[in-house]
């Protein structure tokens, strides 16, 4: 240790503690301390070790103040290049940057503390993590490399960058090439791996099945259903009883319908709909699952903590045992049902003028498919309105009260970032035979726009009612991104008011208007998503920034989502007169720790979802190398531009592999530029790209770029 340097630490800080110091600048601290020009970096490494060390704190306006740094608790949220983000405990907090070099050995998933060592005005705070409280993994999913004394597991999960180490006698009898589930035993230092034993083998990387089953295992998605929780649903009846029914508001004679897709099997809503005077009185009938699902149950218990259903590329991996999801739960054509109805008066405007919720029971008439809806109101198919005859002019009045309910809305500032979704289509074993985009067409939207009303419907009621609740709420977007879409955009001749400091939707839905149909419409709407925030559930209500609804929930997916069943159970203790100050507390307490966890799980399952998906996507592309294929650039990075095709596959092409000139990264244009001949490649330009080869371990795609005759050269070449 330098004795000097840590004499010259004490000096400072003793000076920044002294009572007559005032929090100073780094330049005003040389003037006073006598320090030299030529010492003056020596000074700045004393100031930055002291903040390092927790012991004094550096302001947003860059000045120095005595006292001890604030200690933050967080998970840390580990990047493949090694930084990582500490997202804060504390709700609504801004997430702090890590670098690689101040990571302290933390882990993807750690709860950890960390001191802010820089908080620039304006942008993210950078801090520093000086203790790991508790270790988030214990168990990874890799590839297994034997060698003569040891092996190693290379994990799947690109946020862990360090090998395994397996000891010979704790690897299970696994071989090179095995997939397997490491349980760490040791999670390393400076100067050793982590290590760890093999408690399973899931199979080897070439058999069917493994890929999807490693990144379930991967997830921790569970798989099966416990012994206590089938024994308590198979005690469940089959059919609605007499019993069940009473009491509640029996709506069996009313025309209804569900519309899902075609594969669908857990259908939880329904839809109603006649004329009302000059509006029209819209049901949306929701399964009444907690009926099924009592409070603190295995079940119930169960369902809390898988959070949401999980829909992978090649199954469903369910909230609820298949004997209620698409049993007694699924409002299943022809069948009497339990359901907790929003029934609404909305006028000719879309306003919803009047509602009830209530307990009901229905018979649904038809099970109708998306597919079926639009050949019906689209391509006017007879044979369609033939067979659906009875239900033609509910149909058509949906389609009328759809677009009045989404002009509202659009009215308003509601944003639609429309980027198509993908549709994969396997073959009975699993392989990929055919990927496109999936279908938006009218009888989506028109599920779609009665949903999003019920779901506000409700919300706003038990906002007002001042009771618990849970709900759906979405930020508005940081100040510093905004800021950097302006600037962005006014190159282009667009401009986005910001008003105290803050955007509105209406001011994000008119710049998406503005670049419709422009040659940068898919640049900018890109960008305007990316400066958007996650939406999450909490117990407060603060809006729905997107849709810009003042009062949002989740109320129409019981089945397959948690915080929809909770709310479900708050509604029925309201209706029946329960909601009394003992239950009034009961949820206050559990609702934070609920919301939360429903978040980190619906991330868990959109993250798995992506990643099937994607390994899929490679799968389908590895047959394909040295084919053309149209895209538009999706990303530009530093290290070159992602392209994505009609299709939805994205790849990369690298800057190694754009081989007609240096390419640098001009951030702040997002383009990437040819230092000789100053070609430019920008984001949502067309191009064409030849497939050079596909990762499946990695699940990476790589491309470089063509003309759009290069791939008969390429195989000539061949």
């Amino acid at each position: 240790m330098d004795k000097g340097f840590e004499k010259r630490k004490k000096i400072v800080y003793d000076f920044i503690c002294d009572d007559l110091y005032i929090p100073m600048k780094a330049k005003e601290l040389a003037v006073l301390l006598q320090v030299s020009k030529e010492q003056r970096g020596e000074l700045r490494a004393v100031l930055d070790a002291l903040v390092d060390e927790g012991k004094i704190m550096l302001s947003k306006k860059g000045k120095y103040v005595k006292g001890e740094a604030k200690h933050l608790t967080g998970m840390y949220q580990a990047n493949a290049r090694g930084f990582g983000f500490v997202i804060l405990e504390e709700e609504a907090a801004d997430d702090i940057f890590i670098s690689a070099d101040d990571t302290n050995g933390a882990f993807q998933g750690d709860t950890v503390e960390v001191t802010v060592t820089k908080s620039p005005e304006g942008r993210r705070k950078e801090g520093k993590i000086v203790k790991i409280l508790e270790h988030g993994t214990t168990r990874l999913v890799g590839l297994y490399q034997k060698n003569k004394n040891f092996g190693f597991v290379k994990p799947d999960n690109q946020r862990f960058t360090t090998d395994i180490y397996i000891p010979n006698e704790k690897a299970m009898g696994a071989v090179t090439g095995h997939k397997v589930v490491v349980e760490l035993t040791s999670y390393g230092n400076d100067n050793a791996k982590p290590e760890g034993k093999i408690v399973e083998i899931i199979g080897h990387i070439n058999d069917p099945g493994t890929d999807i089953m490693s990144i379930v295992k991967g997830y921790d998605l569970p798989t099966e259903f416990s012994e206590k929780v089938l024994n308590q649903v198979a005690r469940v009846a089959n059919e609605v009883s007499t019993a069940d029914m009473a009491g509640r508001k029996d709506i069996r004679d009313w025309q209804m319908v569900t519309i899902d897709g075609e594969d669908a099997k857990d259908l939880d809503d329904a839809i109603s709909l006649v004329r009302d005077g000059d509006g029209y009185k819209l049901g949306v009938h929701i399964a009444d699952v907690s009926n099924y699902v009592q409070e603190n149950s295995a079940l119930d218990r169960e369902a809390l903590s898988r959070g949401t259903s999980v829909y992978l590329v090649d199954r469903v991996i369910p909230m609820l045992p298949h004997k209620l999801s698409n049993g007694i739960c699924s409002l299943n054509a022809g069948e009497d049902r339990l359901a907790l109805s929003c029934i609404m008066h909305v006028d000719k405007k879309g306003v919803v003028t009047d509602h009830e919720i209530a307990e009901t029971v229905i018979h649904v008439d038809e099970r109708m498919t998306y597919t079926s809806v639009s050949k019906i109101l689209v391509d006017q198919d007879e044979a369609e309105k033939t067979r659906y005859e009875a239900c033609v002019p509910m149909f058509e009045l949906m389609q009328e009260l759809s677009a009045i309910i989404r002009e509202a809305r659009h009215k308003r500032g509601s944003i639609d970032f429309d980027f198509p979704e993908t549709k994969v289509i396997l073959d009975e074993n699993g392989h990929p035979v055919d990927i496109k985009p999936y279908d938006r067409n009218v009888a989506t939207k028109i599920i779609e726009d009665f949903m999003l009303l019920a779901n506000e419907t409700v919300a706003e009621e038990f906002f007002w009612r001042e009771l618990p609740f849970v709900y759906r709420t979405h930020e508005a977007p940081d100040e510093e991104k905004i800021k950097t879409l302006s600037t962005f955009i006014n190159n282009f001749g667009y401009h986005i008011h910001v008003g105290a400091n803050e955007v509105s939707p209406k001011e994000v839905q008119k710049l998406l208007a503005n670049v419709e149909g422009a040659a940068e419409e898919t640049l900018i709407t890109r960008l305007a998503l990316r400066s958007m925030k996650q939406a999450r559930y909490t117990p407060e209500n603060s809006g729905h920034f997107g849709l810009a609804a003042r009062y949002y929930t989740h109320f129409t997916s019981p089945i397959r989502r948690y915080p929809d069943l909770q709310i479900h159970r708050i509604i029925k203790e309201t209706l029946r007169g329960r909601m009394k100050d003992n239950r009034i507390e009961h949820y206050e307490k559990i609702l934070p720790e609920v919301t939360m966890h429903a978040s980190q799980m619906e991330r868990r399952a959109e993250e798995a979802e992506r990643e099937t998906i994607k390994l899929k996507k490679v799968e389908y592309m590895q047959d394909r190398i040295g084919e053309v294929f149209e895209g538009v650039i999706s990303g530009i990075t530093k290290w070159g531009a992602y392209v994505e095709l009609e299709n939805t596959v994205e790849g990369l092409v690298h800057v190694v592999n754009m081989k007609d000139d240096h390419y640098e990264y001009i951030e702040e244009r997002y383009e990437l530029m040819g230092e000789k001949t100053h070609n430019i490649y920008k984001l949502g330009e067309k191009v064409f790209v030849r497939l050079t080869g596909v990762d499946k371990l990695q699940r990476t795609i790589d491309f470089e770029f063509a003309d759009e005759d290069d791939d008969e050269e390429y195989w000539e070449e061949d």
